[in-house]
């Protein structure tokens, strides 16, 4: 593997578990609508796109009232139920030798900023780009690329995207990055079905494997 020149992170079941709260919105907003709640396998399986992309076919007309319901919902606890995913932290520091990164999330850009600020992560990130931010919401190359813009990077093989899911892949393509999956992608088709240019059983692993390239840099 080449080292990244720079690398950028999807945020929830990538770096953090925050689907209870993600969970918890959902289900407050079905309730008002009487719609039947989801189960977690039920979230892991279907939230891909933001909300402003995926509200409007769920709630017509009314996604708007929806999307307040959720929003409300959400900020009432979810900084009290995230969770860092296992070696996060440590790719987070690893990433730091190689050069900058930053966050492309398809949360709420203030939810996004105020989780990594809780979590003592905001400090290692360039920039953190949320839902709503750029011009469009993943797939789109839109967020990455304002991400890069405020890493001063250019676009290419050299920036690495790191998600959990198709969605994630298909916009590291998009931008013409370096697609890395993190997991086996169960909840979304498999590794198959994602593509990626690279792939990481998990944090550790992942933080293993920078950490190697951090140090095979340094040797040269």
């Amino acid at each position: 593997m080449t080292p990244p020149a720079c690398i950028l992170w999807d945020w929830d079941n990538t770096l953090v578990d925050g689907w209870a709260a993600i969970q918890h919105g959902l289900n407050a907003t079905f309730a008002e609508f009487a719609m039947p709640a989801w189960n977690r396998e039920t979230v892991l399986a279907n939230v891909r796109g933001s909300l402003r992309d995926t509200f409007p076919g769920m709630f017509g007309a009314e996604w708007e009232r929806a999307r307040d319901i959720f929003y409300g919902a959400v900020r009432s606890c979810h900084l009290d139920v995230l969770n860092p995913m296992p070696g996060a932290e440590s790719a987070i520091l690893a990433a730091g030798a190689l050069g900058p990164q930053g966050v492309v999330s398809n949360k709420q850009g203030p939810l996004l900023r105020a989780e990594a600020a809780h979590l003592g992560w905001a400090g290692h990130f360039a920039t953190l780009v949320g839902a709503g931010d750029a011009s469009a919401d993943k797939p789109s190359a839109a967020p990455i690329l304002m991400a890069l813009a405020a890493c001063g990077v250019q676009p290419g093989p050299a920036v690495w995207y790191i998600g959990d899911t198709v969605l994630d892949m298909d916009a590291a393509r998009a931008a013409g990055c370096t697609a890395v999956l993190l997991g086996p992608a169960l909840h979304d088709g498999g590794v198959a079905a994602a593509r990626p240019d690279l792939v990481f059983d998990d944090g550790h692993a992942l933080a293993a494997g920078l950490q190697h390239l951090a140090r095979a840099g340094v040797a040269e």
